[in-house]
């Protein structure tokens, strides 16, 4: 995946925050669901927003202590891992 690829969530999938630390993925289809950390909840909103990779990777330094390579790869890794279970079109 490239960085300025932008997958996006599938519609049936169905992302509910909970306290701000923790959120959940269903697949509507699968009956599947998915826990999200803080880091991945920035990362699916991103992909909501319509966000590339660098953007998203750009706002996970903002937030955390983490070089933008580090966050570049973190991201390409979660993207990968939501393709492979069909949450990302």
């Amino acid at each position: 995946m490239n960085a300025s690829a932008t997958p996006h969530p599938h519609s049936h999938v169905v992302y509910t925050e909970f306290d701000g630390r923790e959120a959940v993925l269903v697949d509507l289809n699968t009956k599947r669901y998915y826990t999200l950390n803080e880091t991945a909840m920035l990362v699916w909103r991103g992909l909501e927003r319509g966000q590339t990779t660098s953007e998203i990777a750009r706002e996970i330094c903002e937030h955390y202590d983490v070089s933008e390579e580090h966050a570049t790869e973190s991201v390409k890794r979660l993207l990968t891992s939501l393709g492979a279970h069909r949450l990302l079109s």
